[in-house]
């Protein structure tokens, strides 16, 4: 009882943030900037975010292609095929259940191709180690186009937070409770998990599993190909996010270095809500809107900014639902039965 109501909760709050988040920014906007959202989301050009989702589509299948490079010196050659299912599976279940797909990858390795689950899941521990250090890199970048925009972005922060008094404070006052449940909640699943053996053992196995994927990188033979599909998924996710910007006239304006400030304030979104519900349009408008005249009628959105927000989080999500789906539903029939 107590661990469903654990697994409910892992589902619940974060989905509950992103609703609320969702709820905050339409009350954010006057009715006439609610008007314009909605007649900026009509009018977008699907021949551009269809295009963004297809180049979004083939940074998931040089991703597959990818972890094969790294399970190879582990001992196994899983097939493309099994590979590239168990990538796109593990982002449909992180679109609902917060941080399952790290985990149901290394599954479905384990039932397609008898890849042990603890080496399995370190190279996919591994991979993430090394997609942190390029969106690291590309935040840099971002950083230092953006210098002189950081006084406007706060300028309009404390122009938005002014014009809403109390209320702001208020705000600032449920961010901290969040932030204070959080590191209650990490806190008391850590202590958990330290008490019971079969859990630290379990934790220890995936700590290895974790230094033998990492092992794997240094050890593969096809480095500079793993190195180009690094290259290539980081090059297609910039491009479908510029990409998308072609699908509003307003956003063409939008400099490169606004591309690069959004991007990276989506994929944070992305990492802390599942699925970004709710946080990855509200950032990616935050930030693009610093590039951008300030909203007519004051607030903190740009009705077009918000807009865009939202049709490339839900380019991406139908996506990951529909092929995800699609993948999760092919390799449930092809999974043999127990003898």
């Amino acid at each position: 009882m107590k661990q469903r109501l654990i697994d409910a909760l892992k589902i619940l709050v974060p989905v509950g943030i992103g609703g609320w988040l969702v709820y905050t920014q339409y009350h954010a906007l006057s009715p006439a900037q609610r008007t314009e959202l909605f007649a900026a989301i009509r009018q977008a050009d699907l021949g551009w975010l269809t295009l963004a989702t297809l180049v979004g589509w083939l940074a998931h299948v040089s991703r597959g292609w990818r972890w094969r490079y790294l399970l190879e010196p582990l001992g196994y050659r899983p097939t493309f095929w099994n590979a590239y299912h168990g990538v796109m599976v593990g982002y449909f279940l992180n679109m609902f259940v917060p941080r399952a797909g790290e985990a149901s990858r290394a599954a479905s390795l384990y039932r397609s191709e008898g890849v042990p689950f603890e080496k399995g899941f370190g190279t996919v521990m591994a991979e993430r180690a090394v997609d942190m250090v390029m969106l690291l890199g590309i935040a840099v970048l971002a950083v230092l186009f953006q210098l002189d925009k950081l006084d406007l972005f706060r300028n309009r922060i404390a122009a938005f937070r002014e014009g809403q008094g109390t209320a702001a404070e208020q705000g600032g006052g449920w961010g901290l409770w969040l932030l204070l449940i959080i590191v209650v909640a990490l806190v008391a699943g850590l202590f958990l998990v330290l008490s019971k053996p079969a859990l630290r053992a379990r934790l220890m196995d995936l700590v290895r599993g974790f230094f033998e994927g990492v092992r794997a990188v240094f050890r593969m033979r096809q480095k500079g190909a793993f190195l180009l599909h690094t290259l290539l998924i980081w090059a297609a996710y910039l491009f479908m996010f510029q990409v998308g910007f072609y699908a509003l006239d307003a956003m063409t304006t939008v400099p490169f270095a606004g591309v690069l400030a959004g991007f990276i304030a989506g994929a944070v979104g992305i990492v802390l809500v599942q699925g970004g519900i709710g946080v990855y349009p509200a950032f990616v408008a935050l930030i693009i809107g610093v590039y951008l005249p300030a909203p007519e009628g004051g607030g903190l959105f740009r009705p077009d900014a918000l807009a865009m927000g939202w049709l490339l989080w839900l380019a991406q999500t139908l996506m990951i639902i529909v092929l995800g789906g699609v993948s999760l539903l092919l390799m449930a029939l092809k999974r043999k039965p127990a003898a």
